[in-house]
Order: C-alpha cells, then structure tokens, then sequence
C-alpha cells in the first residue's frame, strides 16, 4: 500500500485539515499519516482561535518519522506561524526532490480568521520552491503573487509566478471563488515555457461547503503517491471534489460538509 503524510492543523469537526486529509487518503487506497501543526477551536460556523503545536515537537515528529519510513507523497496544508513553518522547512530537508511534495498555501478561513502570519510567508515560500504542485485559490494567488487575477490573463501570470520565482513544478489555481465559471488552471513547468490547462468547472449551488481545498490537495496528493502523472491526479481529485459537493450535508449550523462514498448520509 502507498503512503502519504499530511503535515496540517486540527480540525476537530473531521470537515478539513488533518482529519479531511486522512479521510481523502483512505478514501482513495492510500495509508495516512499526520503531523499536527495547530489545533483549532472550530464549529461548522467559524474559526473561534488557533493553537499553533511547539515548533520543536513538530520538527522532532517529522525527523523521527522520516528516518523510520519515507512516504510515497507529502501534503502540506496550514502551518499557522513562522516558526511552525521554519521548523518544517528544516524537517523536510532530507526528503526534498526525493519525495513529492503538494501544498495548500492556507492563509485565512473562509470566515476571514488568518491561519498563516503574514511574516512566515518567506518560510512558505521555501516550502514552495522545488515541490511538486501547489493549489491557490484565486485570493491567496493574488496575495502571494500580488497580481491581480481577475482575467484568465493574469491567472496565468500568478501561476507562472509561482513556477518561474517562487520555484514549484506546477500550479492548480482554483477558480471557485470567480464569478462567472469556476474553471481552474493547471500550470506546468519544467521548460522554459509554463504550459497553462484551462480545466472546465461547474458551478454546483449547494451553498458554502467546508474543507473542499483540502480534499483536492490531498485527492492529487494521493493520486501521486499511486504513481498517476499530474494531470491524471489532478483530473481525479476535481471529479472526486465535485462529487463530494454534489452530495453534500448540513453538519451543524453552519457550512455544509462533503459527502463521499461511504459515507452515512
């Protein structure tokens, strides 16, 4: 069986984070492991505070894991301070360009509450440089490339940023948060021109659905981990989201959570 570790914050409702990514693993064939990096006081409604885990026991999990066994991928997802993500950095060193790496460059909640300090992004970006794919939506595009990427143009421009300055093999900018059609990019390196996919979305009216960054980053992840060539991963796990928001449920009082084959709903 192929393996993946998670590298994310807690959230106790199982809806995204850790708990979203494991499930996401299972669901596709796939062994999980984690390593916390905040816990998080949330509900179905928002984010009521953020925990970051000691940075040291982070980089000690992750050193201790990694020289027991390596695994088929790694997925990042939120790190919440500089120092949880500095002692990342460091903790991966030995399995960079070894071990396929994707992130989530998670900067806030959907409710606004930040889960990235502005002055870690220098550390994120270190992460970025020489992994295998990472997955913006269309604000933390715009925030981490500072373009302005209103028009399909300029998405294209903040991937190949991302690609050409910030150093990662490919992009999956998300297009759920456009109006008009959600249709993402898929942006691949590895020459000296970014080949740009528009990728056909469709816009499912379920209302605001929880955790579907995480699951798609952790769908591709496991995708990889299984051997699939990116742009396979990626078509996978956008049908496996899609599928999840079609099926989604009311939880609590707040946003709906994605509903997945075997799942009692």
């Amino acid at each position: 069986m192929k393996s993946a570790l998670s590298i994310a914050g807690s959230d106790p409702t199982g809806g995204a984070g850790m708990q979203a990514d494991l499930q996401t693993f299972a669901l596709h064939g796939v062994r999980g492991a984690g390593i916390v990096s905040a816990l998080t006081i949330q509900d179905s409604v928002r984010v009521h505070s953020v925990l970051p885990v000691f940075p040291s026991v982070v980089l000690d999990q992750i050193r201790t894991l990694l020289a027991d066994a390596t695994p088929d991928v790694i997925k990042i997802g939120m790190l919440a301070t500089d120092d949880v993500a500095r002692n990342v950095v460091l903790g991966l060193q030995s399995v960079r360009g070894k071990v396929p790496i994707v992130i989530d460059p998670v900067l806030e909640a959907s409710d606004g509450t930040p889960l990235l300090e502005r002055r870690a992004w220098p550390a994120l970006h270190e992460l970025i440089r020489g992994c295998h794919l990472v997955t913006p939506n269309l604000n933390e595009a715009e925030r981490l490339s500072d373009i302005d990427c209103s028009r399909k143009k300029d998405c294209e421009k903040a991937a190949d940023f991302f690609i050409h300055e910030l150093g990662a093999g490919a992009v999956l900018l998300k297009g759920g948060h456009r109006s008009g059609s959600p249709d993402d990019l898929l942006a691949l390196g590895g020459g000296s021109e970014t080949r740009f996919i528009w990728l056909e979305g469709e816009r499912i009216e379920s209302g605001s659905v929880h955790g579907t960054g995480c699951a798609l980053a952790s769908s591709v992840a496991a995708g990889l981990a299984q051997g699939r060539p990116m742009e396979d991963a990626v078509q996978r796990a956008r049908t496996f989201v899609r599928e999840g928001i079609s099926t989604s449920a009311q939880f609590g009082q707040g946003a709906r959570f994605l509903g997945f084959p075997g799942d009692v709903s």
